[in-house]
């Protein structure tokens, strides 16, 4: 992915890229977990449901940075 990264860039890489999809919705929900550390297991998959189209939304340009810097070379 050679184009410059804004939120626009990263938004169209996840929906044209299954894998790094899959990836970035786990480093977010890894992200989310440390932030509601106190949730049973079952809490926190019920609270990621809710929550998991804005964090897809808001940390796409963060996850998408954070999939090349984890792929680079």
């Amino acid at each position: 992915m050679s184009t410059p990264l804004n939120m626009h860039a990263a938004r169209t890489a996840l929906n044209r890229d299954p894998e790094l999809r899959q990836w970035a919705e786990q480093w977010l929900k890894s992200k989310e977990r440390t932030v509601a550390a106190t949730m049973t297991d079952e809490e926190f998959d019920k609270h990621w449901l809710y929550v998991r189209p804005e964090r897809m939304h808001d940390g796409a340009l963060e996850a998408v940075a954070a999939y090349r810097q984890d792929h680079e070379g």
